[in-house]
């Protein structure tokens, strides 16, 4: 019962730094060009 106490907080720690994460990459624009590097390995420049 011991292991609740820390193990509850500590997961609400790690969602938290989940969503920080997800919100970060879409607001620094990790996720503006979703085809372009799919394309871009696909095509050789030589």
């Amino acid at each position: 019962m011991d292991v609740i106490y820390w193990l509850i907080p500590s997961m609400l720690v790690v969602g938290l730094l989940a969503v920080l994460a997800i919100i970060w990459a879409a607001k620094s624009g990790q996720y503006d060009d979703m085809d372009g590097e799919a394309h871009r390995i696909l095509h050789d420049d030589d």
